[in-house]
């Protein structure tokens, strides 16, 4: 039998992608970076780089999404820390030609948070903002600002995203992963608005209250109340223990 031999098998390097979703004036919005140097100069994408020799695939994601919006992360379920972001693996992409550089295969990860600040361009990032996702997704992932012609997302990119945002939508029927979108403290109707952000529909206010509030372990009431949204003083609560909704709440069909 023969040796097995390296040399064989042709290099290849890893990269980490990230989608970066957050709930910016009750849109679902992505962390969207403009490319600036080849590949793909001039595109957008989403920000992620290359995975160094000293450090594993959580580490590297972690270092990126430090890098292009300041937060830390937090690979674990629900409730996340304030000043976390939640972060878990997403999928593992290696079509041969996506990147054209070299054989690349990328492990993108999903990242969630409260509304974020202006994210700041880094590595070899020209620019960055946060776009709305149905922006990105609406025309096969083609992406333009105001004054500009659309353009795809370089890469795979469009493909990432889509299965990021699927992710998010399916995974806050059982879970409570809505609650990475929230702050600390949030009211009932905050929480709703984010399941309206993630899922692009209007939910029932009572329905959705009754819900929420009568799982055991989902909510947690804090003691305070706020006026941040104006009327009444709400009540605001916390993400509890339970990190299992049920029976689910289904996604409305559209």
């Amino acid at each position: 039998m023969s040796p097995y031999d390296p040399s064989a098998f042709l290099p290849f390097a890893v990269t980490v992608d990230l989608v970066v979703l957050t709930v910016r004036g009750q849109a679902l919005c992505t962390l969207a970076v403009r490319r600036g140097e080849p590949p793909f100069q001039g595109r957008w994408a989403l920000p992620g780089g290359f995975v160094r020799g000293d450090e594993d695939l959580a580490e590297a994601a972690a270092r990126e999404l430090a890098e292009e919006t300041g937060l830390c992360a937090r690979a674990a379920a629900p409730p996340t820390p304030a000043g976390a972001a939640h972060l878990e693996q997403l999928a593992t992409y290696g079509a041969p030609g996506r990147d054209p550089r070299m054989r690349v295969v990328s492990v993108a990860h999903l990242a969630l948070a409260p509304d974020l600040p202006a994210p700041r361009a880094g590595g070899d990032a020209h620019s960055a903002r946060w776009a709305p996702v149905e922006d990105l997704l609406g025309g096969d992932g083609a992406y333009a600002r105001e004054g500009e012609q659309p353009a795809p997302l370089a890469f795979d990119h469009a493909r990432i995203l889509a299965d990021g945002v699927e992710r998010a939508r399916s995974k806050i029927e059982y879970s409570s992963l809505a609650t990475a979108f929230c702050p600390a403290e949030f009211t009932v109707g905050e929480l709703r608005r984010v399941y309206e952000a993630v899922w692009g529909v209007v939910l029932d206010p009572r329905n959705f209250h009754r819900k929420v509030t009568g799982t055991p372990g989902f909510l947690v009431p804090s003691g305070g109340t706020t006026t941040r949204q104006g009327g009444r003083p709400a009540q605001l609560f916390r993400a509890g223990g339970a990190t299992v909704l049920n029976p689910p709440m289904l996604r409305p069909e559209i």
